[in-house]
């Protein structure tokens, strides 16, 4: 399974991501292991959705980081 996700800042800004392991991505987020999260904490996982195909993930993640995946974002998911 592929999953795309969305973390919430303490600052209410977000971070979207995608993981084949959404469970370590987390945890290494969580842990300050990556560079984009690392601050400002703590984090919050407010959404993810598991995709079969790899693209059809990537492709979701990528619309998310677009103005209006911001937009569809902000009205259906968080």
């Amino acid at each position: 399974m592929y999953y795309v996700y969305i973390l919430k800042h303490v600052n209410d800004t977000y971070y979207i991501g995608f993981s084949s392991n959404l469970k370590q991505r987390i945890q290494n987020h969580l842990d300050g292991k990556v560079g984009q999260t690392k601050s400002p904490r703590p984090l919050k996982l407010v959404y993810y959705s598991a995709f079969k195909d790899k693209k059809k993930a990537l492709d979701f993640e990528k619309y998310l980081k677009t103005n209006s995946g911001f937009a569809f974002r902000n009205k259906r998911l968080v």
